[in-house]
């Protein structure tokens, strides 16, 4: 008889500890409002805010998203680095047609749509990298339920300040309130 070993998984962060220590400092550094959950796969909860992208923040944005930023639940997945977390948006949270149409970017789980292809993904990226992506997208999303866009961009606002005229438009249009999917589309 063969004398086999016990194979016990462990967590990525076992795997992983540098990395681990790195997401703590980082993401504690740049989203404070952010809390981390060792459970499962491990998680960071809380609000993001409104505009952490490198360029000034567009007049009018606190009105466009209501004075706050969007509540995620970031999950990472035993695999990561090699893959990314997924974010789910909490609050807003995408209605259920929305996670079926491509322009929501929002995949049929809930999470969000942040890279054109999961192999965009480098495992040597920063989670504060996602993250900003993430609340970007809570920039586009109010956009497009405000009717000032018909969908999101492609590559999203995060480096392309194209669509950052839109948010000045419709906050001081006041026509920040959520149209019915129906008028949307």
């Amino acid at each position: 008889m063969t004398n086999r070993r016990s194979i016990e998984p462990i967590s990525w962060w076992d795997a992983e500890p540098d990395r681990l220590t790195q997401d703590q400092a980082e993401v504690s550094a740049q989203f404070p409002d952010l809390r981390w959950a060792p459970e499962g796969a491990g998680r960071w909860e809380g609000r993001l805010p409104m505009w952490p992208l490198a360029r000034p923040e567009p007049r009018g944005l606190p009105d466009l998203l209501g004075g706050q930023g969007m509540t995620v639940a970031i999950l990472y997945r035993q695999a990561y680095p090699m893959v990314p977390p997924r974010i789910y948006p909490v609050d807003p949270r995408p209605e259920p047609l929305e996670c079926t149409q491509h322009r929501w970017h929002v995949l049929g789980d809930g999470s969000l749509c942040l890279y054109q292809t999961e192999t965009a993904w480098d495992p040597n990226d920063s989670i504060c990298d996602l993250i900003i992506k993430a609340a970007a997208w809570r920039v586009e999303y109010a956009l497009v339920k405000a009717g000032a866009m018909a969908v999101m961009t492609l590559n999203g606002i995060v480096s392309d300040d194209a669509q950052d005229h839109l948010i000045t438009q419709t906050a001081t249009s006041g026509n920040t309130a959520p149209k019915p999917i129906a008028e949307v589309e």
